[in-house]
């Protein structure tokens, strides 16, 4: 039977430099996993490993551009010896202003999608080769659950995060011969500085439509990765696992 424990994997956080992806790697660091905190905010990343200390190294990371991606696959290379966990947790979220689909700028339109889709692709694909050459290793991506339901005035996050499941499960297929399993969260509401700061009572917002009366803590979502990534999910791939304390089936 396989175990939660991930002592000496080694791991790529994306998108580090706070909230969720912030989260992520302290969970990571937390079961004894070798981190790369990689950020486009340098300054996040490296406080980020700070925080963690030994067994964790901050990088600079713009996922929109493929030498960048390498660049921190190459760091995990030579510091690490290789990489056993990818996180595809890097997008644009906080920020993003609400808006009728008709409305939304076109230039925003197109930075969500260079983020959110086109750098979860381009991060998967730099570390690819050293996860086949290993015969083994797991890639998870994050989504959310809001492409479960539709969320109005969001359409080019909701659009972006839907690319991303379907992309899981090609990239499952692909990559599935070579031992590497690729799965995806799709968390619901979860109180992040990013989501505390853009929703008025966070803490209640939607809550009477969980199963579960209240909101996810990042500690929800950082558990499910670690099951993820760890060989009690040796035989998951493929899948989108939801967060959101039943909110989807209410």
């Amino acid at each position: 039977m396989g175990d939660i424990s991930l002592t000496g994997k080694r791991v790529i956080v994306t998108g580090a430099g706070g909230g969720l992806g912030r989260a992520f790697a302290q969970a990571f660091a937390g079961v004894g996993a070798r981190v790369i905190a990689a950020d486009i905010n340098r300054a996040g990343a490296e406080e980020t490993a700070a925080l963690i200390g030994q067994g964790c190294l901050a990088a600079t990371l713009d996922v929109t551009r493929q030498a960048s991606c390498d660049a921190v696959v190459a760091l995990a290379q030579a510091e690490l010896g290789g990489v056993d966990v990818l996180i595809n947790n890097a997008a644009l979220y906080a920020g993003l202003q609400r808006a009728p689909f008709e409305e939304i700028d076109e230039a925003v339109w197109d930075r969500v999608m260079a983020v959110n889709i086109k750098g979860v692709w381009q991060m998967t694909r730099a570390v690819s080769p050293l996860m086949r050459a290993a015969k083994g290793g797991s890639i998870v991506n994050i989504a959310s659950a809001t492409v479960l339901s539709g969320s109005p005035l969001w359409m080019h996050y909701v659009a972006s995060k839907g690319a991303v499941i379907a992309m899981t499960r090609t990239m499952a297929r692909e990559l599935g011969r070579d031992g590497i399993r690729v799965n995806v969260i799709a968390p619901g509401f979860t109180l992040t500085e990013a989501s505390l700061g853009l929703i008025e009572d966070a803490r209640s917002y939607g809550v009477d439509r969980a199963a579960l009366k209240r909101n996810a803590e990042v500690e929800d979502i950082t558990g499910g990765a670690l099951y993820l990534a760890s060989s009690l999910s040796g035989f998951v791939t493929g899948h989108t696992l939801v967060i959101d304390g039943g909110k989807q089936f209410i």
